[in-house]
């Protein structure tokens, strides 16, 4: 050391003859040499990392010389030598940061692999561990041979020597893992991915080779090596790749993450499944962590978005295995995704939810029902943004009035100036999937901006929060709609009935065909009750806001919702109509006798509620959005038939047919009122519907319930 310590000169006569000695004493048993070992490899470690070039690159090369000699003896079954002698190779990469020296180290790896591969065992490690330094470098040349070299290992020395090189499989898969999250070099990120599922292949193909293999894993049952050596490392690593990348590569690592999954999920074991789902909810776990709001909000429409309908692919595809599993834990990371302040994961949460139970409801238990139902209603509750009707403004201050020349006048009174909260929503894709392109797309997000822009800084976050919940309210009902009827049956029945009111035949049977592919069937009576007992909430909760022009009002000039005064027209009417389609339904339902009563019940209520709701509106634009609600109730009436009817009064209790439409109505003149008001809100189009239904109450009941009705 004395010698090379002259910065200009050094003399390395002395690291030659070190040089000589390690090579003549090679042939010595392994016990001898390892003793000799430790203290040379020790001088060698400190020579390659001298700041001299000259000697450093000295000192390399040597190391790559014995090495060659070394590894051309080969290795016994449970020794670990060569670990030991390229451990030096090691440790100069990671001091040693001149790119000269570190490009050598690199080099001289790849040579040994290149030429001595068949008699690599326990060196494997270093190796890996050298190109896994190499990996994180910003030296193209270094990144590229060391990703080369690599590649050549996982494709065809795995091919080739699988058993020699399964105890260094999880530093290959790391190191691959590496070269992936550097950021410099995009295209080796993507291929490194690519080999990983690569990897994946090895483990497929050759579980007895990791259950055999017995090493380190003596404690680990011979079933589970295979996970333990196998898969886990790889699904592991590629957690960590979608933890640490940017966007584009992280994708890529989430999708053939759950691709493996897919493809080999079939071999893993139940518990296997318990530790794997572990990884897959850091993915959200990561952004319960404070990060900044623009990548936070990147992370959870993309990345979050994308594992969420991952994972419920993949319980689809193993509910069996899963449902024990796994089922708990979706539901409570749905409702962690409606929970946050992000529009586009909250929506995928409930479509999520809804893709779930379509596919899979034909197979639940009663108790995993009633989990699902008992997640929609925490998930309803949860959301119903009862801010707008509690808000006031801050020390009764309020923003400068949107300019607009009616704004003295009452919302109802002018359509134009009323605009629903849910205007700005995304429509879904047909298979519930987000719209691309992910980021800044939402409509909704617009109008959180403007909201930003508008409204003061405390109301915001409060704003912003609020017009999200409206959001989660409305694709729940969507959402409960099209698990108990089958997406699109509604809209087509609605459609349907539409045209049957425009040819004066109403009379005429309205079917679906696909009705009958929803989960109704499927749902026990109190069930359904629950669900109906969140949608009527959601109605009410609704109304009432629509009620409240003052609150509106104060709203409307707070900045929520741009230059018009907020509504939730569309809340208010899709979830009474997915009330009614429940409550009739199983109106009709024989096989629900037992709850008829309760049904007949809550049908008289419903009804009489909402007609004496709507009676009472005075707004155009308000009676317009009940247009297709009251197609639906006039022709799900109109279809019960007499007897049914007779029943009806009979089992809740009416002494006749004049209380029975008293108690329908709530009035005595409302049915001629209702059918003028109807004539008003939908310029002709439900008046077939409803001179029909007074034509047959009339008919069926006598003219003298209401003098003059038929007339009329």
């Amino acid at each position: 050391m004395d010698e090379l310590l002259s910065t200009t000169h050094p003399r390395m006569f002395s690291l030659q003859k070190i040089v000589e000695i390690s090579y003549y004493n090679m042939g010595r048993i392994r016990l001898q040499w390892s003793r000799i070992w430790e203290v040379i490899g020790d001088h060698f470690n400190k020579v390659g990392c001298n700041p001299n070039e000259d000697v450093a690159i000295f000192a390399v090369d040597s190391l790559r010389q014995l090495s060659m000699k070394f590894l051309e003896k080969g290795e016994l079954a449970n020794f670990r030598f060569q670990k030991d002698f390229l451990r030096p190779f090691e440790h100069i990469m990671k001091r040693n940061r001149s790119p000269t020296i570190r490009d050598m180290v690199v080099r001289c790896i790849a040579q040994m692999v290149n030429s001595q591969a068949a008699n690599i065992r326990s060196g494997w490690k270093n190796i890996f561990s050298v190109f896994h330094l190499a990996a994180s470098d910003q030296d193209e040349s270094i990144v590229e041979l060391a990703f080369q070299t690599t590649g050549h290992i996982v494709t065809l020395v795995f091919e080739k020597h699988f058993p020699a090189t399964i105890d260094s499989f999880q530093d290959a898969v790391k190191c691959l893992s590496e070269f992936a999250c550097n950021a410099a070099f995009p295209d080796t990120s993507m291929e490194a991915i690519r080999l990983i599922r690569h990897c994946a292949k090895y483990v497929s193909d050759r579980p007895q080779a990791f259950k055999e293999y017995t090493s380190d894993d003596m404690n680990v049952a011979p079933e589970d090596r295979v996970w333990v050596r196998g898969w886990f490392p790889i699904l592991f690593e590629l957690s960590c790749i979608i933890n640490r990348c940017k966007l584009d590569v992280r994708t890529r690592g989430l999708t053939v993450m759950f691709e493996i999954m897919k493809t080999y999920g079939h071999t893993y074991e139940k518990h296997w499944w318990q530790d794997l789902f572990r990884i897959v909810f850091r993915i959200f776990d990561n952004m319960k962590l404070p990060e900044q709001q623009t990548e936070k909000a990147e992370w959870m429409t993309t990345t979050c978005n994308h594992a969420l309908y991952a994972i419920c692919d993949v319980f689809t595809q193993y509910l069996e295995v899963l449902s024990d599993v796994l089922l708990d834990d979706i539901f409570a990371q749905l409702y962690w995704c409606v929970q946050q302040d992000n529009e586009q994961l909250a929506r995928s949460g409930t479509n999520c939810l809804e893709n779930v139970v379509i596919l899979n409801g034909e197979k639940f238990t009663l108790e995993i029902w009633d989990k699902t139902c008992n997640c929609t209603l925490d998930i309803f509750k949860t959301t119903i943004p009862h801010a707008l009707l509690t808000w006031r403004p801050s020390s009764g201050e309020t923003a400068p009035l949107p300019p607009s020349p009616v704004s003295e006048k009452p919302l109802d009174t002018i359509s134009q100036k009323s605009v629903d909260i849910h205007d700005s929503i995304q429509p879904r894709s047909v298979d519930n999937r987000p719209q691309a392109p992910l980021v800044s797309a939402s409509a909704v997000n617009e109008e959180v901006s403007k909201i930003k822009s508008t409204a003061k800084f405390p109301e915001q976050k409060l704003f912003a929060a609020l017009l999200i919940k409206c959001v989660v309210q409305l694709e729940l009902i969507q959402t409960i709609d099209n698990i108990v009827f089958f997406p699109a049956t509604s809209k087509k029945e609605d459609a349907e009935n539409l045209a049957a009111a425009q040819r004066d035949a109403v009379d005429f049977d309205v079917r679906v065909d696909t009705q009958d592919q929803g989960m109704y069937r499927f749902l026990t009576s109190q069930q359904l009750f629950k669900l109906l007992d969140c949608l009527l909430e959601s109605h009410r909760f609704a109304k009432a806001f629509n009620s409240n022009n003052e609150q509106r009002t104060a709203l409307w000039k707070a900045g929520f919702k741009g230059k018009s005064k907020p509504n939730l027209l569309k809340q208010e009417t899709s979830s009474l109509a997915c009330g009614l389609r429940i409550l009739f339904r199983m109106y009709m339902d024989e096989s629900r006798i037992s709850a008829w009563e309760e049904v007949q019940q809550r049908l008289l209520n419903v009804c009489s509620e909402a007609l004496s709701y709507f009676l009472t509106l005075t707004s155009e634009s308000h009676r317009e959005a009940w247009t297709n609600l009251l197609l639906l109730f006039l022709t799900k009436v109109l279809k019960i038939s007499d007897n049914r009817v007779s029943m009806s009064l009979i089992c809740v209790g009416t002494p006749g047919p004049r209380a029975a439409v008293q108690e329908l109505s709530g009035m005595n003149q409302a049915i001629p009122r209702l059918h003028c008001c109807l004539c008003r809100a939908t310029s002709g189009l439900a008046v077939s519907s409803s001179f029909l239904l007074c034509s047959h109450i009339s008919g069926s009941l006598g003219d003298s319930i209401v003098p003059g009705f038929p007339q009329h």
